[in-house]
């Protein structure tokens, strides 16, 4: 799955395999809890591309996450760990849904035998100026 998610990232499929180490064996053996956490990878991979679209490059990326991991940990020695209460569940669950729905959506040509582009991006505007419900119509 690491492999996957890197490479629907945009990343290097070798920090797939070090993301999953780090997170599955070190991040566990240190964190003291007997629970392991896994979460929208699907969601993280599109949010990780257009990151390293928006920054410019992976590496600049990769600061902005090593920033935000220090932030993390700042904040989980102040014990601030309430503020993800204020975050209702339902926004979360609307983010994945949407991203979701884009995927389906973004599937269904090629699900039809409409592979015209075999690789195209996630975005509603596509570069030859369609979108994704009129790509429906060209099928």
């Amino acid at each position: 799955m690491c492999l996957g998610i890197a490479l629907a990232s945009g990343a290097p499929l070798f920090l797939g395999i070090i993301a999953g180490i780090v997170g599955g064996i070190v991040v566990g053996a240190l964190s003291g809890s007997q629970l392991g956490v896994s979460g929208p990878a699907a969601g993280l991979a599109v949010i990780v591309l257009n990151a390293i679209t928006d920054l410019g490059s992976f590496e600049v990326f990769l600061s902005a996450v090593v920033f935000a991991g220090v932030f993390q940990v700042v904040l989980g020695f102040l014990k601030a760990g309430i503020i993800g209460y204020y975050f209702p569940s339902s926004v979360i669950k609307g983010m994945l849904t949407g991203i979701g729905i884009i995927i389906i959506l973004k599937q269904i040509p090629h699900a039809i035998g409409y592979d015209k582009v075999y690789e195209g991006s996630f975005r509603f505007w596509q570069s030859d100026g369609e979108n994704t419900f009129s790509e429906f119509l060209i099928c």
